[in-house]
C-alpha cells in the first residue's frame, strides 16, 4: 500500500469516527466518549503526516508508533462503545471498528518493516 492510499484511509476512518461519535447518546458516558473517540481517531491520520516528514528512521518508527497506540485506543472505545449502547448506528460502528483492525494490521505490519530494515544496518 502506497503512503497515499493510506493516508486517504486515515482521513476517512477520522471522518467515520466524528460521524459515529455525533450520534451518542446525549449523556455523561455518551459526551465523554465522543471526546476521547474524536481524539483517538482522528490522531493516526494527524501523526501519519508527521511521520511523513521524520527527521530520521528512528522518528519516523516512533511516530508510527504513535499512530498504532491511537488506532488500538479507538477500537478499545469503540468495544466500548458497542457495549454500552451509547449508539443505535451500529452500520456505521461496525464499519469503524472493523477499519481500526485492519488499520491496525497494516501498521504493525509497517513498523515491523522499518525496524527490520533499520537493523540491518546496524552492527552487533
Amino acid at each position: 500500500m502506497n503512503k497515499q492510499i493510506l493516508e486517504d484511509r486515515l482521513i476517512d476512518f477520522a471522518a467515520l469516527i466524528i460521524n459515529v461519535a455525533t450520534n451518542f447518546e446525549k449523556n455523561y458516558a455518551g459526551n465523554h466518549l465522543a471526546g476521547q473517540i474524536i481524539r483517538s481517531g482522528t490522531s493516526p491520520a494527524l501523526n501519519y503526516g508527521e511521520a511523513q516528514s521524520a527527521e530520521s528512521k528512528k522518528d519516523f518508527i516512533h511516530k508510527m508508533g504513535i499512530c498504532l497506540k491511537e488506532l488500538r485506543e479507538s477500537f478499545v472505545c469503540l468495544k466500548i462503545i458497542e457495549k454500552a449502547n451509547l449508539t443505535a448506528d451500529l452500520e456505521n460502528l461496525t464499519r469503524a471498528k472493523k477499519e481500526a483492525n485492519e488499520l491496525i494490521s497494516i501498521f504493525v505490519s509497517s513498523i515491523k518493516t522499518s525496524k527490520a530494515s533499520s537493523d540491518t544496518g546496524k552492527s552487533n
